[in-house]
């Protein structure tokens, strides 16, 4: 009988410990370590860029607009990595593998005798999930996902026209 109750409490603890330690490890935070993305730029680099694309807002807003247009559109980081998640599953729904994010410039249409300001819009890119055991040529991983919705209504910068840095 001592050794049954010995037997007892020691599944017991061993359990008590087992709990206790698995416990420890889904509180732990696995730290990711910080990738710097292929493309990134210095802020000089950006404000070539920017200043470079002067002339030609400067035709759009001059002789296409009539008056400053937008030049810049910004987004929520919650915004952001809700949509991702949202085209993820989308581009699945529909049979894709998403692979990154297109940006687009557009301009919103004529309303009122008032041209509409540019906006920018990002599309899902991905390549068509092949069936396993399937054949044959893919298309890019880059290809806007046909049927997928796009995210647009960013914010336009304030003055619409203002340069980088802003």
């Amino acid at each position: 009988m001592k050794n049954l109750g010995s037997l007892i409490l020691g599944l017991i603890i061993g359990a008590l410990v087992m709990y206790f330690y698995s416990n420890n490890l889904k509180g732990s935070h696995v730290i990711n370590p910080v990738i710097k993305p292929r493309g990134v730029i210095t802020p000089n680099q950006a404000i070539v860029l920017d200043s470079t694309y002067n002339s030609r807002h400067t035709l759009i807003s001059d002789s296409i607009v009539k008056q400053p247009d937008n030049r810049s559109s910004w987004w929520s980081l919650d915004d952001v990595t809700n949509y991702i998640d949202y085209a993820k599953n989308q581009s699945d729904s529909l049979g894709y593998n998403m692979s990154g994010l297109r940006v687009y410039l557009g301009a919103y249409p004529t309303s009122k005798n008032q041209v509409g300001y540019t906006t920018m819009f990002m599309v899902p890119t991905g390549d068509v999930k092949m069936v396993d055991g399937s054949k044959g040529f893919a298309a890019s991983a880059n290809t806007d996902i046909e049927g997928a919705s796009p995210l647009n209504m960013g914010t336009a910068g304030n003055p619409p026209n203002s340069n980088y840095p802003h």
